[in-house]
């Protein structure tokens, strides 16, 4: 185990930092920005990064003594050895988190609900703090939104009669024009061809109009 003390976290050469999840500034006393680097504690919180595969929000690290008498440390404090880290658990699971750190070496654990972190440290063995309380849900894994089914999605049905009704109405035109040239025996036919071609005109914009809400609830949804 090696451990290294530095006046100033901004003294920490770039060559001697080797976690790549974490910086100096980190690590370093929040009172005094004096850092001591303990290479065995900083390797399991890598290690601990890696495993858990997402970021640790360190709330304390190191702390130099004047700054532990402060905040009311306790007064043997493993954060004074740099072997102890405090690590929010907004964006973990408590037992997950836990479980984890033992796995990669970590002893002991101090469980901090009301103020949302748990302190872990290089040991020994030891376990305080009140329990996180058991969430209902675990944390949802990231999912893309979901979206229509193609062949229920409004804007094509929408789409799909405007289309229709569109050449409905064009056909009813051209057999209009046919009628009136060809078969003057049906000439009496004509106006009601009229009728329906304006029905299609009315059924292909109702579909444009369903088609236009249609995109705009999905727009605003999220969907598209």
């Amino acid at each position: 185990m090696t451990t290294t003390t530095y006046a100033h976290f901004r003294d920490v050469p770039k060559a001697a930092w080797r976690w790549p999840n974490f910086s100096p500034a980190e690590i370093a006393c929040r009172g005094t920005g004096a850092i001591k680097i303990n290479t065995e504690a900083m390797d399991k919180l890598q290690a601990l990064r890696d495993r858990l595969g997402k970021p640790l929000i360190v709330r304390s690290a190191y702390r130099s003594p004047s700054h532990n008498r402060a905040v009311g440390g306790a007064s043997a404090s493993k954060h004074m050895l740099g072997t102890a880290f405090d690590i929010s658990m907004s964006n973990h699971d408590p037992a997950a988190f836990a479980r984890a750190a033992r796995e990669v070496g970590f002893l002991g654990f101090g469980t901090y609900p009301r103020s949302g972190f748990m302190h872990i440290d290089l040991g020994p063995a030891r376990h305080w703090g009140e329990p996180f309380p058991i969430r209902a849900t675990a944390f949802a894994p990231d999912i893309a939104p979901a979206r229509e089914v193609l062949s229920e999605s409004r804007s094509l049905k929408g789409g799909g009669a405007a289309g229709i009704a569109t050449v409905g109405a064009a056909g009813v035109e051209v057999a209009q024009e046919v009628l009136a040239e060809t078969q003057s025996a049906v000439l009496p036919l004509v106006p009601y061809l009229d009728v329906l071609r304006w029905v299609f005109i009315a059924v292909a914009l109702i579909g444009i109009a369903v088609t236009i809400h249609a995109r705009i609830d999905d727009w605003k949804r999220g969907q598209r």
